[in-house]
């Protein structure tokens, strides 16, 4: 069975920082490009940041390149998102997903966590 766990969201005041991870079980994990999207309240799901299961290239939305970090640790299945200088406008439900084929487009996508709340307050 497939499982994708998100942890580690909560309160932050802006400018903070917080990690949030991502445990994989039931599939090969190291074979998978791994992403991070974004939902918030009202608005579309979004891409935030991916990480290649070929090269181990990182790719970013340009709203959050140069403060957010996406990382992953094959030995653990699991995927990381390092985000600092937290804004109030990161709000959200992150959700982590598995992908082939290392695309920023949510349709691409094959498995998906249940998400985790980011609330960054101002």
């Amino acid at each position: 069975q497939v499982r994708l766990v998100e942890s580690g969201g909560g309160l932050v005041q802006a400018g903070g920082s917080l990690r949030v991870s991502c445990a994989a079980s039931g599939f090969t994990f190291s074979m998978y490009s791994m992403g991070w999207f974004r939902q918030a309240p009202g608005k579309e799901r979004e891409f935030v940041a991916g990480i290649s299961w070929t090269s181990g290239g990182t790719f970013y939305a340009d709203s959050v390149k140069g403060r957010f970090t996406i990382s992953r640790d094959n030995a653990k299945n699991t995927v990381y998102l390092q985000m600092n200088s937290l804004k109030p406008e990161d709000t959200a439900v992150y959700y982590c997903a598995a992908d082939r084929t290392g695309s920023a487009y949510s349709y691409t996508y094959d498995y998906w966590g249940q998400g985790t709340q980011v609330t960054v307050s101002s």
